[in-house]
């Protein structure tokens, strides 16, 4: 795990582009936010965009991995060893309809918070707001 660098950014919008349950925003929007990527030699398996929102406050923005290292264990290796670097209130936005991403941040401690009708757009949906506590 390190911290993304504008020379990832055409992996991660690879990715991101195989990631449909993703969010899809412009890769280069990432570096105004804190990015970590999951590398193995020179490749790129995974990216997580967070961002701080007032101290002791966090939210997970996106996170994606390559379809060839999905369910290898890439996205809880990048969640964790970002969440070892905050404290406090951690919040992240899913689409309702995204079951697997529902599960694996229930895996991780997350609880539903509550539901935000029409959230997502293209198509519309609701999101779910999910809460994590650290200390």
């Amino acid at each position: 795990m390190r911290r993304g660098e504008r020379r990832d950014l055409e992996a991660i919008a690879t990715i991101q582009a195989a990631s449909p349950q993703a969010a899809q925003w412009p890769p280069a929007d990432y570096l105004q936010y804190d990015v970590w990527v999951a590398t193995a030699g020179s490749a790129l398996l995974g990216f997580l965009v967070t961002r701080t929102l007032a101290p002791g406050e966090s939210e997970i923005l996106n996170l994606a991995v390559a379809p060839e290292w999905r369910r290898r264990g890439v996205a809880r290796a990048l969640v964790g060893a970002w969440m070892q670097t905050v404290q406090g209130d951690i919040f992240l936005e899913v689409r309702a309809s995204n079951e697997a991403a529902q599960k694996f941040y229930t895996s991780l401690g997350f609880r539903e918070l509550l539901a935000r009708p029409e959230y997502y757009h293209s198509p519309p949906e609701t999101g779910i707001v999910m809460n994590f506590h650290s200390c």
